[in-house]
């Protein structure tokens, strides 16, 4: 590889994920972010694109003691419930920086909303570890900017 990698790479810890709407939080985990052309089988045992693509479903990961980005999150998964919120659906962008944070890539995720908490295990065995709170996430769609 070396030689072959570009300076200033994009590590996968610079990152930041805004939402319209929302203070900005801390996330220190988003994972399973991905898009997928939905496709047809044909006849002939041959496979075509059927034109469009799948929602976007990841999951993002906040601490507990955040108490600001927890109940930014509470009350925005409150109004995707009934009575649902015309609002409950946001735009968002999330932001890759590089090293130097000259260089960055960015996408838009267009109509997402929260879907799911789920709260830490807990272990009184554990040396202490920070609690975290797992959120789930869906989008129609992701667009790079």
């Amino acid at each position: 590889m070396r030689g072959e990698v570009k300076p200033d790479h994009m590590p996968v810890n610079k990152f930041t994920l805004l939402v319209v709407g929302l203070p900005p939080m801390y996330f220190s985990k988003i994972a399973g972010i991905e898009q997928e052309l939905q496709t047809v089988e044909l006849p002939d045992r041959t496979t075509a694109s059927g034109g469009n693509t799948t929602p976007v479903e990841f999951t993002a990961e906040t601490m507990m003691h955040h108490t600001i980005d927890q109940v930014a999150l509470e009350l925005w998964l409150k109004e995707g419930q009934d009575p649902v919120s015309p609002l409950y659906k946001k735009a968002a962008t999330l932001i890759h920086k590089s090293l130097s944070n000259g260089n960055f890539r960015s996408f838009t995720l267009v109509a997402i909303y929260v879907t799911k908490r789920k709260l830490p295990d807990l272990d009184k065995s554990n040396e202490g570890d920070p609690a975290v709170v797992e959120w789930t996430f869906k989008a129609d769609d992701m667009l790079p900017i």
